[in-house]
């Protein structure tokens, strides 16, 4: 039976609460939170809250190293990660769902690799070939997926991870713009590079919760941006669940 990680953020804390908890530990720390382990459909999934649960954690406080090696040491093979991002695209309104193909990380001071020398000893220093971030098999099972729930993903786009927790100026996002960023989060990276360097199959699903600063004229608002997120969970949970039984 395959198994698979799910990686979620805010709004999804809730998700597979009734499953089998592991309470790890790991070379790095502790992860965010508890591992749920359930079995669902023809596969094992393994569900970890990135801010933990309640969620507590700040973007850039996250433990990514602890949270990739725990699902790794439980045998995941592919995971997948929710994503709640800002929209530069105008054609990607709120509600939205992308999975991306690409990704620039703008961040700075996490702790982003395994092949840290204190960490690491003696041995070399693995160079990972990230020119595609993102797993192609686990996208195009993401997009199945989609498809078979009778939902639209859109199909690719850069993903533009930024520091956090303050969301970006209108400046920032038009620098973005130009350099080619098409949705805005906080916890893309190093979440990507760190599951290539265990060899693990990682994808993420975007849900689109507003339109980036300076975008369209709507002054952002914290309370309408987890209004829809909440909105927009049912849609990546019917996701998942064919995913599940696919």
């Amino acid at each position: 039976m395959e198994k698979w990680g799910l990686i979620a953020g805010t709004g999804f804390s809730d998700w597979l609460s009734d499953g089998q908890l592991h309470q790890l530990d790991t070379p790095y720390g502790q992860p965010s939170a508890a591992v749920t382990e359930a079995e669902i459909g023809n596969s094992q999934w393994f569900y970890l809250p990135r801010h933990g649960n309640p969620h507590r954690l700040a973007p850039h406080t996250v433990n990514y190293r602890a949270n990739i090696w725990a699902l790794h040491s439980l045998g995941v093979s592919r995971i997948v990660a929710v994503n709640v991002v800002g929209s530069i695209r105008k054609q990607w309104p709120s509600g939205s769902l992308v999975v991306p193909d690409q990704i620039i990380d703008y961040t700075w001071g996490r702790a982003h690799t395994y092949f840290d020398v204190i960490d690491m000893g003696d041995a070399p220093v693995e160079h990972i070939d990230f020119t595609h971030p993102y797993s192609l098999q686990a996208r195009q099972l993401l997009l199945q997926a989609g498809e078979a729930a009778g939902l639209h993903l859109f199909d690719g786009g850069c993903y533009a991870a930024t520091q956090g927790p303050r969301l970006e100026s209108a400046a920032e996002v038009q620098r973005i713009r130009r350099d080619g960023g098409d949705i805005i989060g906080m916890t893309g990276m190093p979440e990507a590079a760190l599951a290539r360097e265990l060899g693990v199959e990682y994808a993420s699903i975007c849900l689109v919760s507003n339109a980036a600063a300076g975008i369209d004229d709507q002054e952002l608002s914290i309370a309408q941006i987890m209004q829809n997120v909440h909105n927009g969970s049912d849609a990546v949970l019917a996701i998942m669940q064919r995913l599940a039984h696919s």
